[in-house]
């Protein structure tokens, strides 16, 4: 398993931020490579992306969810493996440091090569700037969910 650690600082409320990442169904919005997510259940969605013409569709699981604090998930059944956290950090001036950190399992020929020159690391930058572009520009969260898992 590869492992991706990154974080950025986002100039709204820790429970602004919170709110809007659970709401799966709109991180095709700031998330390269991810053509859809249906929430199924309150804690199982359905992936469906494409990353360098590689197509995959894979379920996740919530596993972890406390408000305002952080959500864990992991990849359940299928042949993608992954699984990872993020975090939320309420800082001084009233903005918020989201940290993210992936683990995930490259399959063949086009993720290992991926893999080795850094595509997955810099693909969760860019989702991350992309995340805090769409935050601070809408100012407040899309919907949310504060339920606890």
């Amino acid at each position: 398993m590869s492992k991706v650690e990154e974080s950025v600082e986002v100039a709204v409320p820790v429970g602004v931020a919170y709110n809007q990442w659970t709401q799966f169904e709109e991180f095709p919005q700031f998330m390269g490579g991810v053509e859809r997510i249906e929430q199924r259940t309150p804690t199982l969605t359905h992936w469906v992306t494409k990353v360098d013409g590689v197509s995959r569709e894979f379920d996740a699981e919530i596993v972890e969810q406390i408000p305002d604090e952080r959500v864990a998930w992991t990849s359940v059944g299928g042949d993608v493996r992954q699984a990872g956290v993020v975090t939320f950090h309420r800082l001084d001036d009233g903005h918020t440091k989201v940290m993210l950190q992936l683990e995930h399992e490259p399959h063949g020929v086009v993720e290992n090569a991926g893999e080795k020159l850094g595509l997955v690391k810099h693909q969760v930058t860019q989702d991350l700037k992309r995340f805090k572009t769409f935050i601070e520009s809408r100012g407040t969260e899309t919907g949310a969910w504060r339920g606890q898992v």
